[in-house]
């Protein structure tokens, strides 16, 4: 998730500020966001829903003086932590998909998403053909702002398996937020909803939910959308 990259932030810069708050205002309603199907189907660690480039707010751990606010330095030493036993084993095993996956899980939930793009693109090499590791590759590079990088990956997953409910689901996901496209948004969740009608009832109408808040969308936001989009 080679091509040219053009990252979410950049992307965002293209568009007015009442448009960029639009698109999350969207998804925010819908409460949706990239890793949303991942999550409620396979018990992803995927991060909770936001933007590209996504610096979420520093969590509080409890204290004296009102608390303390954790530190990207913090963040970085309790990943590294818990990731170490893991580690180790990977030692024997430098090419264990599953175990990358654990290892690029919790760099990810800790929001380290290069150190995370590094084991799940591992995963990737060690079976290019599983579709779940590329879908978890694509939500690291999306949050670390390559938004090329992470339609690269979907377009791919979904080679193997078209019909794929949570790389469509994402591939929308990153077209409406990395992209500006919210007519390709629109393409892979309807396409979604058509191939995959077993779908639970909860994830089906959230899906139709965002679908019918982007079409309300203005018209200038499909102008300033897609030119881009791969």
């Amino acid at each position: 998730m080679a091509m040219e990259t053009t990252t979410g932030a950049g992307a965002m810069r293209l568009l007015k500020p009442v448009q960029v708050y639009g698109l999350a205002a969207i998804c925010l309603a819908a409460g949706l966001g990239i890793g949303y199907l991942l999550r409620a189907e396979l018990g992803s660690t995927v991060a909770a829903p936001a933007k590209a480039v996504v610096h979420a707010p520093p969590t509080l751990k409890p204290g004296m003086g009102g608390g303390h606010v954790v530190t990207a330095e913090e963040m970085k030493a309790t990943a590294n932590a818990k990731a170490a036993p893991l580690l180790d084993k990977l030692k024997a095993t430098p090419t264990d998909g599953a175990l990358l996956v654990q290892i690029g899980a919790i760099y990810h939930a800790f929001h380290q998403y290069q150190d995370a793009e590094t084991y799940y693109g591992r995963a990737v090499q060690a079976d290019p053909k599983n579709v779940a590791y590329r879908v978890k590759l694509s939500a690291s590079l999306f949050r670390a702002g390559d938004a090329d990088g992470a339609v690269n990956q979907l377009n791919t997953a979904l080679g193997y398996d078209p019909k794929d409910a949570n790389a469509l689901f994402d591939l929308g996901m990153v077209k409406l937020q990395g992209k500006q496209d919210p007519k390709g948004a629109l393409a892979a969740w309807q396409l979604l909803l058509k191939s995959n009608p077993q779908l639970a009832a909860d994830r089906k109408a959230a899906v139709q939910k965002l679908i019918t808040q982007v079409k309300k969308m203005p018209a200038d936001h499909f102008a300033a959308g897609g030119a881009g989009s791969k």
